[in-house]
């Protein structure tokens, strides 16, 4: 064919005016099964733009005119949002560890055990210090009016309580607190304080029974704490700004139906679900299979859905809503472990007790991802500093086995510490890769059967505004 022939060929004419997907100009659309009986998803994977397409007329979308021309009409805005939020967001929240100590010795956690028995406290007039520094950097990078977020994390943050209340204390009105905590020194005092203070409250459970959770939850003397965190969930019962985070691991994986059961009769508003990082030698001893954890953990879920349509009161697993965001409203997404570059050092970052700052918890154990020190560094120079930008850097594109991936936007190949840790470099992938999978299958289903707003927090779309509707198709 010559060139003049091709170019007044109207199949060549339509190719480049990208009427046709998958073929020059026009969109990159793939199918994937999604295991459903009469649909399948439609996504372009650069941009996360997704349909969901009856099976019996696939051909008939993908060479649909109006259907093409107004998503390739629609890409850059597509594409735009998903480049600032992987890349143009700034930070807004601390996980500000007061403590290296834990009166826990959980199998999986992320803190060397070394640090836990007799790591240092933070004085409280350092704490204070700190909490002065934050606050004016947030006040000179965040829009006026914005709280940014202070989480008192660990380690076990209420070992430094006289510290940690003084902080709250002081600091009320600049910053939205947070505390993460075994529940072993929340008593009627310190429940009584931090809800008249608004502060969220996270506690920690593994299982419904004794006998599983303290499997993995224990003191250093191998006692478990199952009873005492139980005391903790009465006391909070009716207090809106608590939840409950579960770590998922071999030893509790067939108990997670039972436990959002009995995380549902305590009427808990919020769980969390988390797969266990295997970023420490000792939490990859706990690694479950992933096929296993898919099951169980959907089987969960459908526990959840059927307990709200018998009382009407939801129990968001908010992980897996956080799936389901990323998907219907990725700028509405809460949490940042499922998307690449993650969260860590680009919308958060952690603080240690000696000052040191990490791009997030999960790197505190690891001393070569310490990017300096509150007290002697400048935040912004700490935040484009090496150490961090291992982290802020690490993209799917650049990982073998996920650049090709059709969800890699709604997955994001967590978790780079893991990834480094039990990998061996940024550029793998974490431990979980089917189970996060199955995750998005699984969502992707809710969503054909019009059941994902049952998942999700109520008013989630509240200012959420829609930029292609592919229902007017």
């Amino acid at each position: 064919m010559t060139a003049a022939n091709s170019a007044a060929n109207p199949v060549g004419e339509a190719a480049r005016a990208g009427r046709y997907a998958n073929t020059g100009d026009g969109p990159q659309l793939v199918p994937v099964d999604i295991g459903h009986k009469t649909h399948l998803a439609l996504i372009d994977p650069d941009t996360a733009f997704w349909s969901l397409v009856r099976k019996n007329i696939l051909a008939q979308t993908l060479r649909s005119p109006r259907f093409l021309a107004a998503v390739r009409a629609n890409a850059d805005a597509f594409a735009n949002e998903m480049h600032t939020l992987r890349f143009g967001l700034t930070p807004s929240a601390v996980y500000f560890n007061p403590t290296a100590r834990c009166n826990l010795n959980c199998g999986y956690c992320y803190i060397p055990s070394e640090m836990r028995k007799s790591g240092e406290h933070m004085s409280k007039d350092k704490l204070l210090d700190a909490l002065a520094r934050l606050r004016d950097w947030f006040g000179a990078h965040l829009p006026a009016g914005r709280l940014p977020q202070i989480v008192f994390h660990g380690a076990e943050p209420l070992l430094n309580r006289e510290a940690v209340f003084a902080g709250i204390e002081r600091f009320a009105g600049a910053f939205s607190f947070g505390v993460q905590t075994n529940a072993t020194n929340l008593d009627e005092d310190a429940i009584a304080f931090l809800t008249s203070h608004k502060v969220g409250i996270g506690l920690s459970l593994d299982a419904a029974t004794a006998r599983m959770a303290d499997r993995t939850r224990t003191t250093w003397g191998g006692q478990g704490v199952f009873d005492s965190t139980l005391r903790a969930m009465d006391r909070l019962k009716g207090y809106p700004l608590h939840n409950v985070i579960c770590t998922v691991t071999k030893e509790n994986l067939r108990g997670l139906p039972r436990l959002v059961e009995f995380l549902h009769e305590r009427e808990v508003p919020v769980t969390m679900l988390n797969i266990l990082r295997c970023t420490m030698p000792a939490s990859r001893a706990l690694k479950p299979d992933e096929g296993a954890a898919a099951k169980y953990f959907i089987q969960a879920l459908e526990r959840t859905h059927e307990l709200y349509q018998k009382t009407g009161r939801k129990l968001v697993v908010a992980n897996f809503a956080n799936i389901l965001l990323a998907i219907v409203a990725p700028t509405a997404r809460r949490l940042m472990c499922d998307i690449s570059p993650c969260g860590g050092g680009r919308c958060f970052f952690a603080l240690a007790p000696d000052g040191g700052l990490f791009p997030c918890s999960e790197f505190i154990g690891l001393p070569d991802y310490s990017g300096g020190n509150l007290f002697t560094d400048n935040l912004d120079e700490v935040l484009v500093s090496p150490a961090f930008s291992r982290v802020t850097g690490r993209k799917v594109e650049d990982i073998e086995s996920c650049r090709s991936c059709a969800i890699r936007h709604f997955c994001g190949s967590p978790c780079p510490a893991e990834a480094q840790e039990m990998n061996g470099g940024m550029d793998k992938r974490g431990a979980f890769c089917a189970f996060y999978e199955e995750q998005v299958r699984y969502a992707f289903r809710l969503l054909a059967d019009q059941k994902a707003d049952d998942f999700l927090f109520d008013g989630w779309d509240k200012d959420v505004v829609t930029t292609f509707d592919v229902n007017q198709f």
